[in-house]
């Protein structure tokens, strides 16, 4: 027996007990001879299909369907009616209320067909529902990670920051303050290491589009094809692979911020519609001819020197010019020793936290030592740096020790005239109460000369001035 249950609804017994026998076999069947009979039967039991009569004493069989729409939404209606009045049918087919109408006298045979074939429908519908409420159900538990995950990104965004007291970091922030109210385009060049993604995140966090995604990629890390479909998205069947129409980080970013790093990387091809997307606003999917409308601040970043590659035909000059509205340069560590302190600090508060480490500080010796270094890496090494530390350390200060990088100069055996230049630059710093500029101007070298000679003596940029009583 088929697991689908039918109603038969028909006040003469005769049709009730002919249309038992037809289906008995294959289905449960319920029979009522009245319209709030078959009402109680329609709450207590779950109706695949009902078939009832037109012409019946309490209301029509168009009616008692009017009725069931709302209890049992799903149910497959059938009318039988021997009349050719047919307008109030009509009415309610239209209606939806009722899947076919049937004349009598029927064809058993035919009414058997009729039947399997509204049961294929129903339970194409319970598959729909099913399948509509799992979808629901997927797009909320989506909707549930996708709100956690911006709450993730918004906190990590905010915790993005502009850490420098050196001057020259003072007037990258003076730069920066300047944008941050506008959606300008962004141009941020520095070696590797320097924090520029940081910046970027610093910029999108603080402006006008903060409560839009901020999403980023590395040109340098994909193949062209690859990184084509990741920005502009793909049409299904437009390559193989693409089983499905795919968004690209354009349209994910829409309404917010697209970084685009190491920018210098990108194809030929690619800046080309990279250009369109800045001029026009608009770009096409990979296997579409359908132009799409954006609004997305671009903020682009490199460590190479993009006019040397414009005149090697590496980079087209008009995208240049388009991605410089507003470049910003990041100086690299070593000509930003003032912040060494502050950066090494930051670092540690962020590992000894993620760590689960109880370092409270360096020791003298220890920052002393990271005065000295170079740098090579930047902020990254800096970072990496202080990740050694605190794994590497069991006490409550960092002292100096494996972890630290080997230094350039033996500070210890320092000559008669870098004793004399010494003095002299601590003198100058605390004379000009720490503005480099001017001591480098009095020294008659230039700025990083400088900062090179104070980190190789040891001497800090912020020194103790004597207050006369």
């Amino acid at each position: 027996m088929n697991h689908h249950a039918l109603l038969i609804v028909d006040d003469e017994k005769e049709i009730l007990r002919s249309l038992t026998l037809t289906f008995e076999g294959d289905y449960e069947v319920f029979t009522a001879s009245s319209a709030s009979a078959a009402l109680e039967i329609l709450q207590q039991q779950n109706i695949a299909l009902v078939i009832a009569d037109q012409r019946m004493p309490e209301m029509t069989g168009a009616e008692l369907f009017a009725k069931t729409v709302q209890t049992n939404p799903h149910s497959i209606r059938i009318i039988l009616t021997g009349y050719t009045d047919t307008a109030s049918l009509v009415q309610a087919i239209n209606q939806g209320h009722i899947y076919q109408y049937i004349t009598k006298p029927w064809d058993r045979q035919e009414l058997r067909i009729i039947v399997k074939r509204a049961l294929e429908k129903y339970e194409l519908s319970l598959t729909n529902q099913r399948l509509l409420k799992e979808l629901e159900a997927t797009n909320d538990r989506l909707s549930n990670e996708n709100e956690f995950l911006k709450r993730e990104i918004s906190k990590e965004l905010q915790g993005a920051e502009i850490i420098g007291k050196s001057a020259i970091m003072q007037r990258v922030c003076e730069v920066v303050n300047k944008i941050i109210d506008h959606s300008v385009t962004v141009m941020l060049t520095g070696e590797t290491g320097t924090g520029k993604t940081l910046l970027a995140r610093y910029i999108h966090q603080q402006g006008p589009r903060k409560n839009k995604l901020f999403v980023e990629q590395n040109c340098g890390t994909l193949p062209e094809e690859l990184l084509e479909s990741e920005l502009f998205g793909h049409k299904r069947g437009a390559f193989t692979g693409a089983i499905q129409d795919r968004k690209g980080l354009f349209e994910v970013a829409d309404g917010g911020t697209l970084f685009l790093d190491e920018i210098s990387e990108m194809s030929p091809a690619l800046q080309v519609k990279l250009l369109q997307v800045l001029q026009e606003g608009q770009f096409r999917r990979v296997g579409e001819n359908e132009y799409r409308q954006v609004d997305v601040r671009i903020i682009a970043a490199t460590n190479k020197d993009l006019m040397a590659a414009i005149k090697k035909d590496q980079f087209r000059a008009d995208l240049y010019y388009r991605l410089n509205v507003f470049p910003i340069d990041i100086p690299p560590l070593r000509e930003r020793i003032e912040d060494i302190s502050l950066l090494a600090d930051h670092c540690l508060n962020k590992r000894r936290h993620k760590l689960k480490h109880p370092v409270t500080g360096f020791s003298e010796d220890a920052l002393q030592t990271l005065y000295q270094y170079d740098y090579p890496g930047n902020v990254r090494e800096l970072e990496n740096l202080i990740d050694r530390a605190v794994i590497l350390n069991d006490g409550a200060q960092i002292e100096a020790g494996e972890w630290l990088p080997r230094l350039p100069v033996n500070i210890n055996n320092l000559s008669r005239v870098e004793q004399f230049e010494k003095i002299e630059i601590k003198r100058l710093v605390e004379l000009y109460q720490g503005d480099l500029d001017q001591v480098a101007k009095e020294l008659k070298m230039s700025r990083s000369t400088l900062w090179r000679r104070m980190r190789s003596y040891l001497l800090d940029s912020n020194p103790v001035v004597a207050v006369s009583k």
